[in-house]
C-alpha cells in the first residue's frame, strides 16, 4: 500500500525545478537563521568572556589615593594612603562579589633610571588571586613567583626593555637595596603594566615595612548589581571607588543591539521562505484540482486531501531546514572569518556557535513556519468541490 509520504514525494518531483527552487529558498532561509542565530549567541558568549577577562571592574582604595601610575610616578610617591587589608575579608563576603585581590603600589626613585634619575612603579600583588584577575596578561618569558614571599619580580615589557633584564637577572629595589631574581618578563599589554615591577605583596610589604594595601581590585558577579554595590562600597569610612561598570554597560547595550539586528533579520529571512513554500504548495495544488476532484469522487474525505498537500509542505520544509543546517554547520569557519572583516570590534573566541541544540532549534522554527504556511493551500486542496475541478479543468 502507498503511503501518503510516497504520493507527496511523487507530486513535488512533477515539478523538478520549481521544487527545486522551493528547496533552494528554505535552505538559504534555514542557513541565514542557524548563522544569525549562532552569531548571536557567539558573539554575546565572546563578549562576556572579554568583559570577565577585563579583571576587576571595581577598585577600592583610600582617599587620596592616586589610581594612575603616572600620578603615582610624578608625586614621587608622596601623598599615598593606606587601608587596612582586614577590608578584603569584609568586601569579600558581600553576595555581589565573585572575588578580590589586594595591591601595594608603591613609587621608588632610582638614580639610574634615564638622565637625572627617575621613578620605578613596584606593585604588591596576591599571585593566588591577581592572575586570575588579569588573565589577559601573557608572559613573554617566565611566569609568576614560586610562592608569597619569594625574593622574586616579574617586569612589565617596558620596565625590562628598559633596564635590560631578561629572565635569571637581579634588580635592586631602589632605595631600599634588595635584591630581587626576575622571574618573569610579561608580553606588551599597552597599559601601564608594561612599565610596572611586580613583586609577592608579602615581600614588597616586608621590604617597605607596611602592613597595609592601598588598592583591593573586585570583580563582580556575572549577574550582580555593580551600580548597588558600588553605592555600598561609599558607606564604607576613608574610601574611594573607581568603577569600570559603565564600559561593561556599553558594551552590553551594543549586545542588545546587535541581537535585535539578528532577530530582525531572521525574521525577513522565514517571511521569504514562507511566501516560496506558499506559492510552490498552492500552485501544486491549482495544477490539480481534477486530481484532487477525481480523488474526492473516490471517496477521498477533504482531511485526507488536506493531510496530503501539507505532508509535501513537511516534506519540502524539512529537506530545506536539514540542508540549510548542514552548510550552516561545514561554513561557520567561513562565516566566522567573514564576521571579523566586517565588524568594527571582534571579540576573541567563535563568533558564529552553532551546536546541536541550536540546529534542532531552527529545524523545529523553520517546519513549524512552513507547516503553517502550507495550512492554506491545504485547505483550498480540502474544500475542492469535485463537478466544478472537471469542469474548469475541461
Amino acid at each position: 500500500m502507498i503511503s501518503k509520504f510516497q504520493i507527496a514525494y511523487k507530486n513535488l518531483l512533477r515539478k523538478k525545478a520549481r521544487t527545486f527552487l522551493t528547496l533552494v529558498g528554505i535552505m538559504l532561509s534555514s542557513w541565514v537563521l542557524v548563522s544569525l542565530l549562532g552569531f548571536n549567541r557567539g558573539y554575546e558568549a565572546a563578549l562576556n568572556h572579554d568583559i570577565d577577562n577585563m579583571g576587576y571592574q571595581l577598585m577600592v582604595m583610600a582617599k587620596g589615593c592616586p589610581y594612575e601610575a603616572a600620578t603615582m610616578m610624578l608625586q614621587g610617591g608622596a601623598g599615598l594612603r593606606y587601608i587596612e587589608q582586614s577590608m578584603v575579608d569584609s568586601i569579600l563576603k558581600r553576595p555581589e562579589v565573585d572575588s578580590v585581590t589586594p595591591i601595594l603600589m608603591q613609587a621608588f626613585f632610582d638614580p639610574n633610571k634615564g638622565d637625572g634619575g627617575g621613578i620605578a612603579g613596584y606593585y604588591g600583588v596576591d599571585v593566588a588571586t591577581y592572575p586570575g584577575m588579569k588573565p589577559f596578561l601573557r608572559f613573554m618569558q617566565g611566569g609568576w613567583f614560586r610562592d608569597k614571599t619569594a625574593d622574586e619580580a616579574v617586569m612589565g615589557f617596558e620596565a625590562a626593555e628598559l633596564e635590560q633584564r631578561t629572565v635569571g637577572d637581579m634588580i635592586m629595589v631602589p632605595e631600599k637595596n634588595v635584591p630581587l631574581k626576575v622571574v618573569g618578563i610579561l608580553e606588551r599589554t599597552g597599559t601601564q603594566d608594561d612599565g610596572t615591577i611586580f613583586v609577592p605583596l608579602k615581600t614588597l610589604q616586608r621590604i617597605t615595612g607596611i602592613n597595609q594595601i592601598t588598592t583591593i581590585g573586585i570583580k563582580v558577579k556575572k549577574d550582580a548589581d555593580s551600580t548597588r554595590l558600588e553605592t555600598e562600597l561609599y558607606k564604607l569610612p576613608d574610601v574611594q571607588v573607581v568603577s569600570f561598570s559603565q564600559v561593561k554597560q556599553t558594551i552590553m547595550k551594543l549586545i542588545a543591539t546587535a541581537r535585535v539586528m539578528v532577530l530582525s533579520i531572521a525574521i525577513i529571512a522565514i517571511l521569504i521562505a514562507m511566501v516560496g513554500v506558499i506559492n510552490t504548495i498552492l500552485m501544486s495544488v491549482l495544477e490539480r484540482m481534477q486530481e484532487i476532484g477525481i480523488l474526492k469522487t473516490m471517496g477521498a474525505m477533504p482531511g485526507d486531501i488536506f493531510r496530503l498537500v501539507w505532508t509535501e509542505t513537511l516534506i519540502l520544509c524539512s529537506v530545506g531546514a536539514l540542508a540549510g543546517i548542514l552548510f550552516a554547520f561545514v561554513f561557520a569557519r567561513l562565516s566566522d572569518v567573514l564576521v571579523r572583516r566586517i565588524l568594527p570590534y571582534a571579540p576573541g573566541g567563535d563568533l558564529v556557535a552553532i551546536d546541536l541544540k541550536l540546529a534542532l532549534m531552527t529545524l523545529a522554527i523553520i517546519v513549524s513556519v512552513g507547516l503553517a504556511s502550507g495550512i492554506y493551500p491545504a485547505w483550498k486542496a480540502g474544500r475542492v468541490r469535485p463537478l466544478d475541478s472537471i469542469r474548469s479543468d475541461g
